[in-house]
């Protein structure tokens, strides 16, 4: 008699999510890996990036913004799509990466939330021109000084 060897097929193709990201980043890779609301999280983000191109073109940043993006998402597809595989073939369940995801959000600070609220309302009021884009755009280097402060005195809170 002879013995079949069953191969498991993988689950998602990195590659297909790569190359769907790549032609459609508006979320289409994140949508593939079955992540629908990463999906929607990305196409509000990409929608957000263009449409601020006309207004940020004193500054390449936002430019720079929307090419990092892009750049990023193809990359987290092909990772997600790996990663489903290797749980797949290890038979591991849906149900240990929610508990995951569970555990990462409770671990998080308020910084972060605080930081996305200021920056979300100073671009509102760029919006209705109480405030100009250009002078928004001028101070986004502050952005970074506040990250890099918050992760030095991170650093100095977890050493202590």
């Amino acid at each position: 008699m002879e013995e079949k060897v069953v191969v498991k097929e993988p689950v998602k193709s990195p590659t297909l999510a790569g190359i769907l990201s790549a032609l459609f980043p508006f979320g289409i890779g994140a949508f593939y890996n079955g992540e629908v609301i990463k999906g929607f999280i990305y196409l509000i983000i990409f929608a957000g990036l263009v449409s601020m191109q006309p207004h940020g073109s004193a500054q390449p940043f936002v430019a720079l913004i929307l090419a990092g993006f892009y750049f990023f998402q193809i990359i987290d597809s092909v990772n997600v799509a790996k990663r489903i595989n290797r749980r797949a073939l290890q038979g591991e369940g849906v149900k240990e990466e929610e508990e995951d995801v569970t555990a990462v959000v409770k671990s998080g600070s308020v910084f972060w939330g605080a930081l996305l609220i200021l920056i979300g309302g100073v671009l509102l009021l760029g919006n209705f021109e109480v405030v100009s884009y250009d002078k928004i755009f001028d101070f986004w280097p502050a952005v970074v000084i506040i990250i890099g402060l918050k992760l030095v005195l991170d650093y100095f809170s977890k050493a202590k």
